[in-house]
């Protein structure tokens, strides 16, 4: 082995080890009534394992069969544990995680057995390892949703908590990791690990500044490190809230807090917190409720609305959006709201 192979070497598999170590503790910080952190270590252990074997093959293609077939076969958990950590996060109702994890071991041993990679190499190349790749496009791609709000808040111009700004690197780091494995052909077989250590690094800088600023990062959101607001404040702004909802404001579909905030003549900052720490809710979440409850006057005086143009009359920017949204906020499609009140 070259001196620049010993360095490739050395680089893509300390970050694979240091993908184990976090993995333990991440495990370990579970027992501290974050059940999430679970997948959030069960993510870096697949990913550790897949790596691990990228390396090893990379420089050693005589590496024992049954050592690829489980690096491969790991694969088919990172997606699983990405949607299941991000959503435990973003989400108010747990998910059922046997589906996405034991449904998804059960085929693969099955597979495994049927088809030995020692066995089947070709089937595996050309057919079982796309389909795991496939499949770990499509939970980074359903993964997408659990990040909306946090999208929003960046549209909004709204400040990113810390714990925003790891979600965010999570899902791009895993995102990145797949295109690396997934174009490797193209490129570099030794990509994929090399860009695992880079990200790594990046999550463990994230740990480090967590530690030294804010003790309380995996348990809850960031508060607001001034002052808390004086009740004086705390009842003007309380008093001109409202004015968003009497000059129907929400029904810009760009109105944002900057927007908010000039309107009421307060400053951004102020009403940002007033709203996610006395409301307890984001500036966007908000202003959707504003728009879900427009949207409820209609259904229920307007007989001539079509579904669609009544969301955009309510000030949501698309369809999809107003669906989504009102689903949410009532539990009923607008469709069957507007049939329910009918009755």
């Amino acid at each position: 082995m070259t001196g620049s192979d010993q360095f490739l070497f050395f680089f893509s598999a300390l970050g694979a080890f240091n993908g184990l170590l976090l993995s333990i503790y991440f495990a370990i910080n579970a027992k501290k009534k974050v059940f999430s952190n679970y997948f959030l270590s069960l993510l870096l252990l697949v990913l550790s394992i897949r790596i691990i074997k990228s390396v090893f093959f990379y420089f050693n293609p005589q590496l024992s069969n049954i050592f690829i077939q489980i690096g491969l076969s790991a694969c088919i958990l990172i997606g699983p544990f990405l949607y299941l950590y991000l959503k435990a996060y973003t989400a108010d109702k747990k998910s059922n995680w046997m589906i996405h994890v034991i449904t998804y071991i059960v085929v693969m041993s099955v597979l495994g057995f049927l088809y030995p990679y020692v066995e089947n190499r070709i089937i595996w190349s050309n057919w079982m390892v796309k389909a795991i790749y496939a499949q770990w496009l499509f939970y980074i791609i359903i993964s997408a949703r659990s990040l909306q709000p946090i999208l929003q808040k960046i549209k909004d111009k709204e400040s990113l908590h810390k714990i925003d700004i790891w979600l965010l690197s999570i899902y791009m780091g895993v995102t990145v990791i797949w295109l690396a494995f997934a174009t490797s052909n193209y490129t570099s077989y030794i990509v994929g690990s090399l860009s695992f250590t880079f990200i790594l690094y990046v999550i463990v800088l994230l740990v480090i500044f967590k530690n030294s600023s804010q003790t309380s990062f995996f348990q809850e959101k960031e508060r607001y490190k001034n002052k808390e607001i004086d009740q004086n404040t705390l009842a003007i702004i309380g008093q001109k809230i409202p004015i968003i909802v009497e000059k129907e404001l929400f029904l810009n579909p760009n109105f944002t807090l900057e927007e908010a905030a000039k309107e009421l003549k307060v400053t951004k900052h102020l009403l940002s917190q007033y709203v996610n720490e006395i409301l307890g809710k984001s500036f966007s979440n908000l202003v959707k409720e504003y728009r879900v409850e427009k949207a409820k006057e209609l259904l229920e005086n307007e007989k001539n609305y079509t579904i669609e143009s009544l969301g955009y009359d309510s000030g949501f920017s698309s369809k999809s959006t107003f669906f989504t949204a009102f689903k949410k906020t009532t539990g009923l499609t607008p469709a069957e709201y507007q049939k329910l009140y009918a009755k």
